[in-house]
């Protein structure tokens, strides 16, 4: 009868076969004459044994290799050089579509009867307890424990990895190929989840490297600020010829790093107020003061275009202090056009202000501005820009301070100490040698942009900064999704539009609600986003609405996930999967007494092994737990499940870093070790 279930976990029975099979081919070569054969049927004989035993030590093979990756994977590292590079597939690593047929395998290692193929060998088990205990033993017998600990094939008492988990998620098929998405299905997002410490950065860093080996548009979102990621995004850039292209953007170390306005690029002059109270809380009584926040804002923006000046955060701030001089500035440039001699008007109606003539509303107010609104009220003028002014400078001083006061902190986080220069930069300022960049033009050049927040000292400041760089990519998205990349320059040919390769590491802590349209629509303009976060509770805390937090996850086509400690995360994964049948065998036996006093038989026995089928999820929320370190299930191209390993990075030299770089990255080690032993 044909074998109906698989098991592998047994013992190789083949290899009986092959001794037989080896014995009898040796006999039949040497001494034919013993077996009754003719030394030319010896020889064909011993062929015949010869590949029956091949036949065998093959199956034979399988078992071993089996229950030896059940146990322990081989080794899989892979150099950055040698990383794949295509322009058709993304490379993920290496591993297997998950089958039912991997579900039936995996549940058999649960099974009691084959523990001992499936647990750590006892020898191995003494020998971790052997080192232990000579770990404060004298010098002399700690030699021994560096011996049974050397990670080598040699070693038969050799340490099982550092990755913790179980292998046998991994090991239950032996033949892996190549792990790889097509580019096309990357402009539907890619969420990464993982805890900490399992390789999200490592895939990253794969990730990364192939977008900008590829010569496509790349900006690396890392709010913690990781030296090793910023060493590789440097690294890839030279090693593909792109170092006039990168900027490195860091709120750590402004003296280092690029600089950039967020405010200072915008398709509508709206754009500017919403990225800047956008960031104000929207929930109770806070939605109206960042609605009048929001209004106040767009008045100063607007004349400040008008005035011919670039907005940006420092000038937002003076002027939401001190409205007064724009006030005048602006009254000054709308007069010089359409009243040239208002102004002498406006300096005799200013010489006859005092206290006693002042409204009780503009008390505190300039005496010019007083000035100019009597003028306005005798001599009405319409200008939209004007009127919005007048309406902030009508409001009673202390009345206003106390409407704007959600505003100031927001403006003081972003415009305190060095970081101002980088976050309004002094664009005549030919003596800075720090490079100023905007996304329109970052994805003009196709450049690599690495973004620094320092998170770990700042997080207020961080999510602020990140928040508006989110909105501003918005922006860019769709102006080039309604007039394109080329819009505004000459009617040359230009190269096709290069994908926008986003990524966003740890990316619920700097998420807003401007990263909603961002996934939701930014596709369109070729936005491809990758977002790396540990849990799904992180985006719900980050939105502080489930709705909201549903929406950005149901926009991410591709889910890798890693290994999780909350059951709902695992369950984004497991809850989209099908239920599959597998077949078990149970052993069935029984004995039936016989009551007939004459017969000769005192009873009839019989035993079966009765296969049956059960229904059970393809994947379980545990196995997603228990997975080891670099090691995670993907559902990709619309729901087909692979399990996949990312490479261990292989020893190679270092390359030889730039001055600068080397002292930021060792700076970079040193403060955030220190920020973590304080925490």
């Amino acid at each position: 009868m044909a074998q109906t279930v698989e098991v592998l976990l047994r013992p190789a029975v083949e290899l009986y076969t092959v001794a037989v099979c080896a014995a009898s081919a040796t006999l039949c070569l040497i001494a034919p004459w013993s077996l009754a054969l003719s030394p030319s049927l010896g020889i064909e004989a011993a062929a015949l044994f010869a590949v029956l035993g091949n036949i065998r030590l093959r199956q034979a093979w399988v078992i071993l290799r089996y229950r030896r990756n059940i146990r322990r994977l081989p080794r899989y590292a892979l150099s950055d050089k040698r990383i794949p590079v295509s322009h058709e597939r993304l490379f993920l690593g290496r591993g297997f579509r998950w089958e039912a047929h991997h579900t039936h395998r995996l549940l058999q290692t649960y099974r009691p009867e084959f523990r001992r193929y499936v647990e750590t060998p006892r020898r191995l088990r003494y020998a971790r307890r052997l080192e232990q205990r000579l770990e404060f033993a004298p010098s002399p017998f700690k030699r021994l424990a560096k011996v049974t600990s050397w990670d080598h094939l040699l070693n038969p008492l050799r340490p099982l990895p550092p990755v913790g988990g179980l292998a046998r998620l991994h090991g239950v098929e032996p033949n892996e190929e190549d792990v790889a998405l097509p580019l096309s299905e990357r402009v539907g997002h890619t969420l990464v989840l993982g805890t900490t410490r399992v390789g999200k950065t490592r895939l990253a860093e794969l990730l990364i490297a192939q977008d900008i080996r590829r010569g496509e548009t790349c900006i690396v979102f890392d709010p913690k600020g990781d030296p090793d990621l910023l060493l590789r995004v440097f690294a890839e850039c030279r090693r593909a010829g792109r170092l006039d292209s990168l900027y490195i953007f860091h709120l750590g170390w402004p003296a280092s790093s690029a600089r950039y306005n967020a405010i200072g690029r915008f398709g509508r002059i709206t754009e500017v107020a919403s990225r800047v109270a956008g960031q104000l809380s929207s929930e109770g009584n806070s939605a109206a003061f960042r609605e009048f926040a929001w209004r106040f804002v767009n008045i100063i923006a607007r004349a400040l275009v008008e005035l011919g000046h670039r907005p940006d955060y420092l000038l937002i701030q003076r002027h939401v202090v001190n409205i007064d001089t724009l006030f005048i500035e602006y009254a000054q440039h709308l007069f010089a056009r359409h009243a040239p001699k208002a102004w002498e008007a406006i300096v005799q109606i200013e010489e006859g202000i005092n206290e006693r003539n002042t409204p009780r509303h503009m008390l505190g107010r300039d005496r010019r501005v007083v000035a100019i609104e009597q003028y306005l009220t005798l001599v009405p003028l319409f200008d939209p820009i004007l009127e919005g002014l007048r309406s902030a400078v009508r409001y009673e001083r202390t009345f206003f301070d106390k409407i704007v006061a959600s505003l100031l902190p927001l403006l003081e986080k972003l415009t305190s100490g060095p970081i101002a220069e980088l976050l309004a930069p002094d664009y005549a300022d030919l003596n800075d040698p720090r490079p100023i960049f905007d996304w329109m033009q970052v994805v003009r050049q196709r450049a690599v942009v690495y973004v620094g927040l320092d998170a770990l000292s700042d997080a207020e400041v961080a999510a602020a900064v990140g928040n508006s760089m989110f909105a501003d990519l918005v922006s860019v998205a769709g102006h080039v999704y309604k007039f394109g990349l080329d819009d505004g320059l000459p009617a040359t040919p230009h190269p096709s539009p290069s994908p926008i390769n986003v990524h966003a590491d740890e990316f619920s802590d700097l998420m807003g609600d401007e990263f909603i349209p961002l996934v939701n629509k930014g596709g369109g303009a070729g936005m491809q986003v990758t977002a790396y976060t540990q849990t799904l509770s992180d985006i719900e805390a980050r939105l502080r609405n489930r709705a909201k937090a549903g929406q950005v996850v149901g926009n991410f086509n591709n889910v890798i996930m890693l290994r999780v400690r909350e059951t709902a995360t695992a369950e984004l994964l497991t809850k989209q999967l099908p239920k599959v049948e597998i077949k078990s065998i149970s052993p069935v036996s029984g004995a039936t007494d016989v009551s007939d006093p004459a017969s000769q038989t005192a009873f009839t026995s019989n035993t079966q092994d009765r296969v049956t089928l059960s229904s059970v999820p393809l994947l379980e929320p545990a196995h997603i737990v228990a997975l080891p370190k670099g090691q995670a299930f993907a559902l990709l191209e619309g729901g087909t499940l692979w399990k996949l390993r990312m490479p261990l990075p292989a020893r190679q030299t270092a390359a030889a870093l730039p001055d600068d770089l080397t002292e930021l990255t060792q700076q970079m080690r040193q403060r955030y070790a220190q920020d973590r032993r304080c925490a």
